[in-house]
């Protein structure tokens, strides 16, 4: 078993505190996870560490992609993956994330093993 401080973490950007709930279900065994109901917040929490970043579109105030354009504008956040997981599935919005230099785009709801899997390959 892997104790608390070598496990690798996971920020989880979503405004529906039920997907972030989903997201610890899924992955909090194996990860540490935290969250942010906004971007704002969570451009705060990943400048103090975050090994991935699972990233909404829709959310209150600054949509995903100004967020993760500000997260891979700035020398501290830009190495760290993000990985758009949205309920928006337009071929456009998926363009846009690649084009940001997101790592993936899941749309919601994910296969669980699928996405699982992803998460697991990407922070080997």
């Amino acid at each position: 078993m892997m104790t608390e401080a070598l496990k690798k973490t996971i920020l989880v950007v979503d405004d529906a505190p039920e997907n972030i709930h989903l997201i610890k279900g899924l992955l909090g065994r194996q990860f540490k996870i935290k969250a942010a109901l906004e971007g704002e917040k969570a451009l705060k929490i990943a400048v103090k560490g975050a090994d991935l970043i699972l990233l909404d579109i829709q959310m209150p105030g600054m949509d995903g992609f100004e967020a993760c354009r500000r997260l891979k504008e700035q020398p501290d956040t830009a190495a760290i993956p993000v990985v758009f997981l949205s309920g928006e599935e337009e071929a456009e919005h998926k363009e846009r994330a690649a084009e940001l230099g997101a790592a993936s785009f899941f749309s919601k709801p994910v296969d669980p093993i699928q996405f699982s899997r992803f998460v697991f390959k990407l922070l080997e």
